[in-house]
Order: C-alpha cells, then structure tokens, then sequence
C-alpha cells in the first residue's frame, strides 16, 4: 500500500515537470497575436488603438514640422528693457568689445612710424621719380614695422593688399596709395567704431539725434569748423546729420545704416573739413562743401529771410521767393502735395514746410543729378502719381517755365519743340512716356528736371555752348 501510493505521486510529480510554460505554446502566441492585430476586439477598443494611431502621426507630423522651422532665422526678438540685467550686460559686452577693436587700430604715431618705414624701404623709380616698392620690399617692411610697431599693422600687408594696387613693368607698387588706403582703413575703422557707442539700441542703425551727437564729437578735430560759434553749434550739426538721412535713409525710416554712411560720399566730403587750406578759400568755394561752416550759415540765412512772418515754417508763397522766384507755381504746388505734411490743425493754410522739409528741398534741388535728388524732383513731375510722365505732362510743367521765360524778356519759344528736345535727351524705352528709370540712365536727369520747374535752369540749357565759350579761357 505504501509502495502504491509513493508511486502516485512520483507520477504527478514527473508529469508536472513535462508541462512547458504557456508562453511557448502555440495557442498562447496565436491568441496574443490576434488579440494585437486588434480583430478580436470590440468596436469601442478598435476606436481607442485607432484614436492613439491618428494622434502619434499628428504628433509625429508636428515635430517634423518644427524640425525643420528651426532652421528659419527669427525676424524679431524682442529687446531687453532699459535698466535690466540683460540689457546691462548687453551694454557692457558691446563696449568691451569697441574697446578691443579701438586698441587693435594704428594711432598716429603709429601710422607717422609706417610711412617712415615705407619711404627708407622702398626704390626710387628712375623714369617717373615715384617711390615703389616690390613683394620682397613689401613682406621687408612688414617686417620692420612689427618690429617697430606691433603685430596690430601685420593685417596691412598681406599678398591680397599687394595685389590690390597698380604695378609697373617690374611689378612694384607705388607706396603712397598703399599709405592713403590704410590710412583711410583706419579711419573707417575708427568711424564706425564711434558710431556703434552711439548706436543706443545696437542695431546697426543711427538716429537722427545719434547723429547729430556724432558729429559734435567731430567739431573740435575738424580744422575748418574749430572757429564755430557755440550758439552755433546745435543748428549745425542739424543741418549736417540731415545730408546723411537724405541720402542713406531712401525711405525715410528716421535711421540710417551705419554701413551706407561709412561708404556714402557725405563722410568723405565732411573729412574734407580736416585740412587746413594755406590759400584763402572764397565764399562761393565753401558753399560748396554742404558740411562747412558756410554753407550751414547760408542755409540758416536763406531760410530765415523767406521765413517772412516768423513763424517757423514756410507757406506756398513765401516758397515762390527761393532763388529769385525763378522756379514755377506748378513746382511749387507738387512740392507741398508731396514732401510737406498737412498739420494737425487742418484748413487751407494747415500745410507748411517746417526746417527739416526745407532742407529736404535744398538738398534735392542741388543734387539733381544724384538718384536721391532726382527721385525727389521726379515725385513732383509726376502729376498724375502714374510713375511715368506723358507728353500731356512736359506741356503742362513747361508752361509755367515758357511763362516766366517770356516775361523775362526772352524770345518766343515753340513748347512743342522743346518737348521734342528733352524726348531726343532722355530717349525713353517706351517712346510714349518717360520714367524715373529713364531719366536715370540718360545722365541727364537733372538737367532735364531744370528745363521743367526753373526758367534760370532752362536759361542754362539754352546757352549751354555760349557758357562752355566763357568757362574755357578762364581755366586757361
């Protein structure tokens, strides 16, 4: 009996262990298998694993999205408010790093010690008298001058600066260009520089009265403008930051990229102002010169003396006055229509030009052969705001001009003709109408702009050969 028993449970023990897992059956896996491709479920779980699937794509599809939204350059980012600890250490990192790029520049000992250098390192050419220079002189005086001044001059005389300058049958380079360009590499440099402490909001752009600061900074080292009286000295740098906003602010965005002023011909002609003439300069010839001290007090003058009633601003009438009153009403009425604001005040009289418009004026007036001026000019011709001008609009502009040229005393003249006249000078693409692009690319938009709105212009045009006659023997 106790055989019998003992080998009962030896049976259902060895049967125990003959039982494999249920993961490895076969029915296990199928059922799991079914179960995943979701055929044996109910509709309500087949809606949930469908819900999880559509999100996952969307998800999926978002993050690739955005992936790739990286790689476009925000256009906005906000600035940080004045006073905060970002704006703080915004203000210090800028000045820190003007400060390594200001000791990085030649001084003028330095640049006195180059051209010492270059004129006991260089040869004497023999037919022109010139001092050059060749590679192996150049990389010479490089040399010396790290010696003497320091690794900041090193950047001057690398092989693509060589290059950059005119060599002679020997290949050497006169060393009096290369001494003017670096002199003139350090004192862009030394321009922006200045220019970028004043820009406030670090963008790359100059204000009107960050301007203005700039070139106060510059009064006292400009020779011709030590003697200014300092009354004086607001309304000239006024006068003098608005040439620049003309010219490098085209859209009238109230800044001015620092770049376009380094590169505009208005810095170059105010650095005029550094040299000290030994000659008596005439009046006429520093009128020329927009920056000088002259030319501010003359425009200060002419405004003042139009300024009839003293009230700060010019009417149409008091206008009609500038430059004799040679320039016609037709003018006139388009300068207001265009470039002068209406007050706030309303009414007929609510339109007048105030200084800043005037000076707009005056600079267009006498730079119309720049695309600035001429754009300016080019807004009043055109009548209709069309973008181009008709023969329709020549015959209207030039009858005012026809008017004051007979009252003057002239001879009579056929309006048809002188149309003809400014479509043979301009020659436009379309033969029917002319456009700013066309008075751009003939070279003679100015004068053509003269023909139409100032008869003492059309007088020059008329005795254009009888004025060359009087200009030749004076130059001989």
């Amino acid at each position: 009996m106790y055989s019998g028993s003992s080998d009962g449970e030896s049976h259902e023990a060895a049967t125990q262990r003959r039982i494999p897992p249920a993961s490895s059956m076969l029915w296990v896996r199928n059922l799991r298998r079914y179960i995943g491709s979701g055929a044996g479920l109910g509709s309500e779980a087949l809606m949930e694993l469908e819900t999880k699937r559509i999100l996952l794509d969307i998800f999926k599809e978002k993050q690739q999205k955005s992936a790739e939204a990286g790689t476009i350059p925000s256009f906005y980012k906000k600035k940080p408010e004045e006073g905060s600890i970002s704006h703080r250490v915004q203000r210090l990192a800028k000045y820190r790093f003007l400060k390594k790029q200001s000791d990085l520049l030649l001084n003028a000992d330095d640049l006195d010690a180059m051209w010492v250098c270059l004129r006991e390192n260089c040869v004497i050419d023999d037919v022109t008298g010139a001092e050059k220079m060749n590679y192996e002189d150049f990389c010479h005086i490089a040399s010396v001058c790290t010696e003497q001044i320091g690794p900041k001059c090193r950047r001057f005389f690398s092989p693509s600066n060589f290059m950059k300058f005119e060599k002679d049958e020997s290949g050497r380079i006169a060393i009096l260009p290369f001494y003017l360009y670096v002199m003139r590499t350090v004192s862009l440099t030394q321009a922006r520089i200045d220019m970028s402490e004043l820009d406030e909001d670090s963008d790359g752009f100059l204000q009107p009265h960050e301007m203005e600061a700039y070139i106060r900074g510059l009064i006292p080292n400009l020779a011709q403008l030590r003697d200014m009286p300092a009354a004086f000295v607001q309304m000239y740098c006024r006068i003098a930051a608005h040439k620049f906003f003309f010219f490098c602010d085209p859209n009238r965005r109230g800044k001015a990229c620092i770049k376009q002023v380094l590169l505009s011909n208005c810095l170059q002609e105010l650095m005029e102002l550094h040299q000290e003439s030994d000659e008596e300069v005439t009046d006429t010839e520093q009128a020329e010169n927009w920056f000088s001290l002259t030319s501010a007090q003359r425009i200060c003058d002419m405004f003042l003396a139009l300024d009839k009633d003293a009230s700060g601003t010019l009417s149409k009438q008091e206008l009609k006055e500038y430059a004799d009153g040679t320039l016609t009403e037709i003018f006139i009425e388009r300068v207001f229509d265009e470039h002068v604001r209406r007050g706030k005040s309303g009414g007929p009289n609510a339109r007048e030009m105030d200084f800043e418009s005037f000076l707009d004026f005056v600079l267009a007036l006498e730079n119309k052969d720049t695309p600035e001026g001429l754009t300016y000019l080019f807004r009043c011709l055109d009548l209709h705001g069309r973008g181009y001008l008709t023969t329709a609009d020549i015959h209207s502009l030039f009858r005012d001009v026809h008017q004051k040229w007979i009252e003057g005393g002239n001879y009579e003249l056929c309006i048809e003709d002188v149309r003809d006249e400014i479509w043979d000078m301009v020659k436009p693409a379309d033969p029917l109408r002319i456009t700013l692009a066309d008075l751009l690319a003939c070279k003679q938009g100015g004068t053509v702009a003269s023909m139409l709105i100032d008869v003492r212009g059309f007088w020059a045009h008329d005795n254009r050969e009888n004025l060359l006659q009087e200009e030749e023997p004076e130059e001989e």
